[in-house]
Formats: structure tokens, C-alpha cells, sequence
């Protein structure tokens, strides 16, 4: 990845719907190397996916939980269980495996606090491997971004 790589990908997390004409201009880069290397960072995975960000608030999801939990079994079955499940949550926006007091830190959407309330019956009260889970609620939003930075560094392009 180089100079021209790390500026397209600056651009288009600002606006995935930027021209290719002004990515190119941006990036003091040709209209067709753009799109090549547009191309070779979506197969390889360097950009995930293009998305329209929604703000939850906007859509009826007045409540953020910051969850950390705990698991009873540490097995890879059970974790890997575990994963699976956050994954095929909508509420769930965030899931993080860590190292620390917990195993699991989650970021949670809810309606209300009753719907909230139902998310973790469903959740955590209905799995046997949950040992206990602690909640934080975010009274505001400060800061909810998707950007990453890019790292200046070695050149490794790859074109």
C-alpha cells in the first residue's frame, strides 16, 4: 500500500460515493489506476464493505449500552458459539473479544430501556455459558465514527 492507496481510502471514508474523477484528482493519480487499485483493495479485503451510516437516534434507537461480559466456559466451542450469536444480532453493533477482567465487550442498540430489557433476556439470560455481563448506558454520543487513519510508513505497493 503507498501514498496514493492511503489517500483514496482517506476520501472514500469521508464519502464512499466520491467520483472517480475526484478520487483521482485527490490522489494525483489517473482516472484508470484508481479504479485498479479501487479494485485490488476490495478483493484483497483492505475495504470491507461501502456503507451508508445511520444514526440510531434518527431511527428510533434512543438507548447505547457499553456491555462487558463474562463467560463460565472458556472453551473455543463455546466462545466460538458465542461469536456466532453477536454476529446474527442486529442490536449488537460492536463485539470485541478482549483480554482483561472480561471476556466480551459489546455495543448495544436498543429502543427503550424496556426493549433493552428484552435484549438481554434474549441474550444473555437464555445462554447457559453467560456467568454475567455488566451495562453501562452512554447518556451521549460523543464520538461514533467508522474512520481509520491512515499510517504513514513503507511503501509496499504491490501495482
Amino acid at each position: 500500500m503507498d501514498n496514493v492507496d492511503r489517500r483514496i481510502l482517506e476520501e472514500l471514508q469521508l464519502d464512499a460515493r466520491t467520483p472517480i474523477a475526484l478520487l483521482s484528482e485527490k490522489a494525483n493519480a489517473s482516472t484508470a489506476s484508481v479504479q485498479r487499485r479501487l479494485k485490488r483493495l476490495r478483493e484483497s479485503g483492505v475495504i470491507q464493505s461501502e456503507n451508508a451510516i445511520v444514526d440510531p437516534e434518527a431511527v428510533g434507537y434512543e438507548v447505547t449500552a457499553v456491555i462487558s461480559v463474562d463467560l463460565e466456559r472458556d472453551r473455543i466451542d463455546e466462545t466460538d458459539a458465542f461469536k456466532r450469536r453477536a454476529k446474527k444480532e442486529p442490536q449488537v453493533q460492536h463485539c470485541y473479544c478482549v483480554a482483561g477482567g472480561s471476556d466480551f465487550v459489546l455495543i448495544v442498540i436498543a429502543k427503550n430501556m424496556k426493549d433493552y430489557e428484552a435484549f438481554t433476556h434474549r441474550f444473555f439470560f437464555n445462554d447457559s455459558n453467560v456467568r454475567r455481563f455488566q451495562t453501562s448506558i452512554a447518556v451521549s454520543r460523543v464520538k461514533a465514527t467508522t474512520f481509520v487513519p491512515m499510517i504513514k510508513g513503507n511503501e509496499t505497493d504491490r501495482n
